[in-house]
C-alpha cells in the first residue's frame, strides 16, 4: 500500500477509506487518495441507486480496476439523493480527482451528529493509514 498520499483537512474519514464532506444538509463521499492509490487505474465503478437508504458501513457500491475490486461502505446512514453518473463513462476521474470530480455519492444524513463521532478527522486518519 501507498504512504505520504493526500488528505484534505475539514473532511471526515472512515476505516475503509471513505471521506466524507458536508455540504449544507447533504453529504458528498467518495473514496480517499489513499484507496484509489492502493486500487491504481480505476475500471469500473457502481453505486447503489439514488432513493436507496443505507445504514452506517452498509455496502452501497463496488470499485474496480485492473488490479482488484473493492466494496464501497457508506460512512454514513442516510439516503442516497444523487450518484456521479459521470463515473459511468471515466471512472477514471476517481484517480485524478478523488476528492473533486470523482466523488461517488451524496446522502442526506439520518443521524450526521452521531455518525461524524465515529469517523476520523485528516490527521487521525494519517495516523491511521500510516499504520497500514
Amino acid at each position: 500500500m501507498t504512504k505520504g498520499t493526500a488528505v484534505i483537512e475539514g473532511l471526515y474519514y472512515s476505516k475503509a477509506h471513505e471521506w466524507a464532506k458536508i455540504e449544507g444538509d447533504i453529504v458528498i463521499v467518495g473514496i480517499t487518495d489513499y484507496a484509489q492509490n492502493s486500487l491504481h487505474e480505476i475500471t469500473f465503478v457502481e453505486i447503489s441507486d439514488v432513493g436507496s437508504s443505507l445504514k452506517v458501513d452498509e455496502e452501497c457500491g463496488l470499485v474496480e480496476s485492473m488490479k482488484a475490486s473493492s466494496d464501497l461502505f457508506t460512512p454514513l446512514a442516510g439516503e442516497i439523493v444523487e450518484v456521479n453518473e459521470g463515473l459511468e463513462d471515466a471512472p477514471e476521474l476517481v484517480n485524478e480527482d478523488p476528492y473533486g470530480k470523482g466523488w461517488m455519492w451524496k446522502i442526506k444524513p439520518s443521524n450526521l451528529e452521531g455518525d461524524l463521532k465515529a469517523l476520523m478527522d485528516a490527521k487521525s486518519y494519517s495516523k491511521y493509514t500510516a499504520s497500514l
